[in-house]
């Protein structure tokens, strides 16, 4: 799978950026032989993920190393809460250290900020998405996080859907012409991706749906809540459809309440605090 790969790929590049030729500290101040027991410990309040991502670099960097969960991917935890223990080569142990510590604070922090946008709209059907507005080189990391506060993954790169926004549209002169020629690029190469739209106005709205037979979704691009409303009256079931742009936890629920499938939010993975986390010997 996919996600497998890049995973191990994420904790190949951050060992090798962060240990190089080797950490010297620890090789100075450790013995070889000595072995440590650690715990990770919450100073925060939130969403706690990270815990099987955290599983898997202690066991690529030395798989005799035990490792104890207390907490699972998606708990409340508060501050004081124990996460996991961890015990094995000392070594080992502080070389892994730090890419946990950044991986799961950070992916802490977009589920907890996912997890809360989700509570906004649970009286609805919409369903919150993220976008491509990640970190570069961990975006697996950060999609994950979504899942895990109950969001949903939008596109992962450019290779998984078709979306034809507006440069894609401007560039291609006009949204009949992109989408026509979206539809031979997909025949020709044989693509099992769908197609989705963006439309700017309620004009565009109605062109692409003389091509919805084409067409998975229609995004509306910063609409408002009146323009959604009548879009999405117009679109009724010929189309799935996404609201985005701009949207924040005051206005969340207006969007919801129009009717849209998706929102989808850059702040998700963009605007994010990370949780305070720590890993402590013991």
């Amino acid at each position: 799978m996919r996600f497998r790969e890049d995973l191990k790929l994420v904790i190949e590049n951050a060992l090798k950026e962060d240990i190089g030729l080797g950490d010297y500290t620890s090789l100075a101040c450790v013995p070889k032989e000595h072995i440590g027991k650690a715990k990770l410990i919450v100073k925060d309040t939130g969403i706690i993920a990270g815990i099987e991502f955290a599983k898997e670099v202690f066991s690529y960097i030395d798989s005799s190393i035990i490792f104890n969960p207390l907490c699972k991917d998606g708990d409340e935890v508060s501050y004081g809460d124990v996460a996991f223990y961890v015990s094995g080569s000392s070594q080992k142990i502080l070389q892994a250290e730090r890419l946990v510590l950044n991986a799961m604070q950070r992916m802490s922090a977009i589920a907890t900020k996912t997890a809360s946008y989700m509570l906004l709209i649970n009286s609805t059907n919409t369903q919150i998405i993220d976008t491509r507005k990640t970190t570069p080189g961990i975006r697996v990391l950060e999609k994950w996080a979504v899942r895990i506060g109950g969001g949903e993954n939008h596109r992962f790169g450019l290779y998984d859907m078709m979306m034809l926004k507006d440069n894609h549209i401007d560039f291609c002169g006009g949204i009949t012409k992109a989408v026509k020629k979206a539809v031979a690029y997909k025949d020709k190469n044989n693509l099992q991706v769908d197609i989705i739209v963006e439309a700017r106005d309620h004009k565009e709205v109605a062109e692409i749906l003389q091509l919805n037979t084409y067409v998975r979704r229609i995004l509306l691009d910063n609409f408002t809540i009146e323009e959604t409303l009548k879009a999405v009256d117009l679109i009724g079931a010929l189309c799935e459809t996404e609201s985005s742009g701009n949207i924040t936890e005051k206005t969340i629920l207006q969007y919801a309440n129009c009717g849209v499938n998706y929102i989808s939010v850059g702040a998700l993975t963009h605007s994010v605090y990370n949780m305070d986390l720590s890993l402590k010997a013991f």
